[in-house]
């Protein structure tokens, strides 16, 4: 069997539009190139949205020891892929199409040399809840480790921040503005606890740093005429241990002035790492949490995240052949550990 061509490959995933609910084409692809190339293959069904079928593809030659792991969905909007001076262009480039045709390149690679133990789980809906990954991991595996992928610039993930959302929701009183002692502002309310939010002090980690949050939404009022008898905002939390100390600073800043509905919560992940790889954390989360049954997780891909989901999403070639070199050495260290 010839050895993959992991631009070509890359460049053929990422021509394929597979928006997160779109996935079907691309993995229908991508089950047949593994067929193809002597894989057995699973195409795992997911629940469609609006109608469209969708599959995770998982695939082996043996009884996997390690595997490789990413996603093939993607945010939108689409746009084909090019090469323009040693950079490879295209919505997937490295979240996470590239990244893909190098964990399949790399067990190829350990392949050739008769290393078997090798699998690969790719899956769909990582940029939308994961459900894709929920999918897999009800699949039991042996597997010792899962090598996923998502953009670190080719170090390994120490560990990757949690996420805890909380809507804050204030009520107020309507009144004419010509008369506001008559009503009650629930935005100023609002302003008030987010004001408190900036002076709280939050948890802090000495590996992955202090929570830090976002206020992503805020909405409220009726007119501008109007004493606002209503306001909420969502406000992300990128936590770095577990949430009930940032539990307790919310409530201790908000003071009951407003109420907190959570939304959201996934943990912190600590990662394995193998001495002689960069490591660092990353603010991100991922699809590691939802793949527990496959294995000791660790997190590595060529690119950066801050391209990621952008309109110039990239990944130069020279990263993108280096990532190949790297997963094969990172699973064969694992295999002979």
């Amino acid at each position: 069997m010839d050895p993959v061509d992991v631009l070509s490959l890359a460049r053929q995933l990422i021509d394929i539009e597979s928006t997160t609910g779109n996935e079907g084409q691309v993995a229908g692809f991508l089950a047949g190139y593994l067929r193809d190339r002597g894989y057995s293959v699973l195409e795992q069904p997911l629940e469609p949205i609006a109608g469209t079928p969708r599959t995770n593809v998982i695939a082996a030659v043996g009884e996997p020891d390690v595997v490789f792991s990413t996603h093939f969905d993607c945010v939108p909007p689409f746009f084909p892929s090019r090469v323009d001076n040693g950079v490879l262009f295209g919505r997937g480039a490295c979240d996470a199409k590239g990244m893909l045709a190098a964990q399949v390149a790399a067990a190829e690679r350990l392949r050739a040399k008769g290393e078997t133990r090798v699998g690969l789980v790719f899956v769909a809906g990582e940029e939308r809840g994961s459900d894709g990954a929920k999918a897999a991991n009800k699949i039991a595996s042996k597997n010792r480790f899962l090598i996923n992928g998502e953009p670190t610039e080719l170090r390994l993930g120490a560990a990757t921040r949690g996420c805890f959302r909380v809507k804050l929701t204030a009520k107020g009183k309507a009144a004419h503005s010509g008369y506001p002692e008559l009503g009650e502002s629930a935005i100023e309310k609002l302003m008030d606890c987010l004001v408190s939010l900036r002076a709280a002090d939050w948890p802090s980690d000495p590996q992955m740093g202090r929570t830090h949050y976002t206020v992503g939404l805020i909405s409220g009022g009726v007119a501008p005429n109007v004493i606002p008898p209503n306001a909420e905002a969502e406000v992300f939390f990128r936590t770095v241990g577990d949430h009930a100390p940032v539990r307790e600073v919310l409530h201790a800043a908000i003071a009951g002035r407003v109420e907190s509905t959570e939304i959201l919560e996934l943990p912190a992940v600590p990662m394995h790492t193998v001495p002689g790889f960069d490591t660092a954390v990353f603010s991100y989360f991922s699809d590691v949490p939802f793949l527990s049954n496959w294995g000791t997780p660790l997190l590595i891909g060529p690119g950066t995240i801050h391209v990621a989901h952008t309109d110039h999403e990239q990944l130069s070639l020279e990263e993108l052949h280096r990532a190949v070199d790297t997963y094969e050495t990172l699973a064969a260290a694992l295999l002979a550990s």
